[in-house]
């Protein structure tokens, strides 16, 4: 053993995908609660019928 650390065989560092994840999280966060506030401000009788 050379007391190297292993390469990760190509995958980016798991800071980087933390960073991913947080945005990715706050986005989808982001769309849901405009979607919420869409639904509150369409008046009754606008409602879909499924």
């Amino acid at each position: 053993m050379t007391g190297k650390t292993p390469k990760t065989g190509g995958r980016e560092p798991s800071g980087t995908r933390e960073e991913r994840l947080k945005q990715a999280l706050k986005a989808n966060l982001a769309r849901r609660k405009a979607q919420a506030r869409a639904r509150e401000d369409k008046p009754k009788g606008q409602e879909e019928q499924n």
